[in-house]
């Protein structure tokens, strides 16, 4: 009886002493691991900022060659223009990885585009309620800029817009049906509002009844719908027709641009 007891608590010491050496295995590689990975960063992050410094001139003044840069950085999980929200041994505040490895020209090129962004949107919120197309920011962007000043693309736009985001911004990208919108007002669009909106862009207004036929509302949801975008001025109502018309704002002014004022 007693040996068997020996056997036993033997048999235990040694589970317990193969498990103690495994789990310190273990240890060892991960460890292992953990300084190769942080070689093959510093490695990587050298290179990085070696290529940025060489085609920094490129990387700002060409759009495609931009892009191209920042999905390089995207494909290897490096995101450009996140904070890093550390602060330095000498006090400093959070910086972007963009400004570490690439310096302030490059940097400050998003975020100069990011200020131009703001004030365009500031200068159509009367027009459009605070939700603009990211297309028709660049037109307004480009129309801005200096001779020589370089192409703005849309995925420029798109970018700065990100760069608000540490701010704690109300600025942020949302989509209206396959277009890309900037949306400058701390609010929510709901499912109904989207789909209004979307239905605005076929041509340029939407009625209650045209929203009843075509989505299928009662016409109290579609009421709703429309009068909560009109009181955010997102749409503007036009009653000279038999039934009130609810208008995109900047599908009206843009037809005014050309002579023709609808209704």
């Amino acid at each position: 009886m007693s040996s068997r007891k020996g056997v036993g608590l033997a048999a235990f010491d040694r589970s317990r002493l193969a498990s103690a050496q495994y789990a310190s295995h273990g240890s060892t590689l991960r460890s292992t691991n953990a300084q190769a990975l942080e070689t093959q960063l510093s490695v990587f992050r050298s290179l990085l900022q070696q290529f940025s410094t060489t085609h920094a001139k490129d990387i700002r003044s060409n759009p495609t060659f931009r892009a191209q840069f920042a999905r390089m950085c995207a494909a290897i999980g490096v995101d450009p223009l996140a904070s890093s929200n550390t602060t330095g041994a000498g006090g400093s505040g959070s910086s972007s990885i963009w400004a570490q490895l690439l310096g302030r020209s490059v940097n400050d090129f998003y975020f100069e585009l990011a200020v131009r962004v703001v004030e365009v949107c500031g200068e159509t919120r009367g027009e459009n309620g605070g939700l603009i197309e990211v297309r028709k920011v660049r037109e307004r962007v480009m129309r801005g800029r200096m001779e020589g000043g370089g192409e703005i693309t849309e995925d420029d736009i798109l970018r700065a817009v990100g760069t608000l985001k540490p701010l704690g911004s109300a600025y942020s990208i949302v989509r209206v049906g396959s277009k890309p919108y900037i949306r400058s007002v701390p609010k929510e669009l709901n499912t109904d509002q989207s789909a209004v909106l979307e239905a605005v862009q076929v041509l340029g207004y939407v009625s209650v009844s045209m929203l009843m036929d075509n989505l299928r509302w009662a016409r109290p949801r579609a009421q709703t719908a429309v009068e909560d975008l009109v009181g955010e001025g997102m749409l503007w109502v036009d009653k000279q027709s038999e039934e009130c018309e609810y208008w995109s704002p900047g599908f009206m002014l843009e037809s005014e641009e050309l002579g023709g004022v609808p209704g």
